[in-house]
């Protein structure tokens, strides 16, 4: 397995506005594709309306998975921000971990810095992938 994302600048900008604007909150989103290769980003609703924690609307979702599918795209990866905590997975994040999914996790610890980092999560084990950010 290839342990490397490309990421376009475009969807990484988008990705670190989205959760400036939700601060001091966390935010939510998935990126969609074809081939590795995001086409969409869709910014979603942190249902729980919190700083420490994270879930994507229930129905936000459904309806996001099934334009995925009609279109005959992939979910290339599940994002959320950590406001005041490093772009790593915490406790919760590997409790809700799907083991096939991408975690793109943004960090505004530093907000002048953002840092965004891109982990598989399986049963308990994280690995990090390198996430490279392109110019679009």
């Amino acid at each position: 397995m290839d342990n490397a994302f490309n990421l376009e600048n475009n969807y990484a900008n988008e990705m670190i506005a989205h959760a400036r604007s939700e601060a001091p909150n966390e935010c939510c989103g998935i990126l969609a594709g074809v081939n590795g290769k995001a086409i969409k980003l869709y910014r979603t609703t942190n249902a729980e309306h919190s700083p420490f924690h994270y879930t994507i609307e229930p129905q936000e979702l459904l309806s996001i998975y099934e334009e995925i599918r009609e279109k005959g795209w992939e979910l290339l990866g599940i994002y959320h921000s950590h406001t005041h905590t490093e772009a790593y997975p915490s406790p919760a994040d590997i409790e809700a971990a799907l083991s096939e999914s991408l975690y793109l996790i943004i960090s505004l610890s530093d907000p002048d810095q953002p840092l965004i980092r891109g982990f598989h999560i399986n049963e308990g084990k994280i690995t990090e992938d390198e996430l490279r950010i392109i110019e679009t």
